[in-house]
């Protein structure tokens, strides 16, 4: 079956992104404005995309369709204003508080305090992470690609991570026990989601092993 992005509406397009790419990491975004008011939300159209430098990449569209065309969301006007964030990963354990965060709260409504959850101080930026991620990276704004009024690919090099202790393998040879992370990724539709709990080995295949066919 062929889908012609060409000739369908914008909803059906991502239902169709939503469905087909998955699971995709959540990028649970932490970010504060100008007066230190600190915001934090969901976002699944994100992951690692450079190795050297290190960095990530966020889609942040703009907020509900009864706001004023054009507005941002918390998160998206943060970033442009501060120029930095922290991306947590979710685990199974704080899938729950992750979705209070997605709530469209207004502007005065601390997601934080609502989800129940603390905060620790970041060591190079300004806002703080989630405590209970087992994961957490703290960006600086690299770029931001303009994808409309109201959308855009946020561009963040990460300067430092932070692994729960009991994560960590060998802290020397930056070992990391990733099962034990026990992250969830988003899937399709409302509300699925999954969680990795199942995995193989295949390692690659080294060139000089491989019968070119004729």
């Amino acid at each position: 079956m062929l889908f012609d992005f060409d000739t369908l509406s914008a909803p059906d397009r991502y239902k169709l992104l939503t469905s087909t790419i998955v699971p995709r990491p959540i990028a649970w975004v932490v970010s504060q404005d100008a007066q230190g008011r600190v915001n934090a939300a969901p976002f699944s159209f994100f992951n690692a995309l450079v190795g050297d430098p290190p960095v990530v990449g966020i889609g942040i569209g703009g907020r509900r369709p009864e706001d004023a065309p054009g507005s941002w969301k918390d998160s998206g006007a943060n970033i442009r204003a501060i120029g930095q964030f922290v991306v947590n990963l979710v685990s199974f354990e704080t899938r729950e508080a992750m979705n209070v965060t997605a709530i469209e709260f207004p502007h005065d409504v601390e997601e934080l305090k609502q989800a129940g959850l603390t905060t620790v101080a970041s060591t190079k930026v300004k806002p703080p992470r989630i405590a209970e991620s087992p994961v957490a990276l703290e960006c600086e704004r690299l770029a931001i690609v303009e994808l409309g009024v109201d959308r855009a690919i946020v561009l963040g090099r990460v300067v430092a991570l932070h692994v729960r202790d009991d994560c960590v393998l060998d802290e020397k040879r930056c070992y990391i026990d990733t099962p034990k992370l026990d992250l969830i990724g988003r899937m399709h539709g409302g509300g699925w989601y999954s969680r990795i709990t199942e995995r193989f080995e295949m390692p690659r295949i080294p060139v000089e092993k491989w019968a070119l066919k004729d």
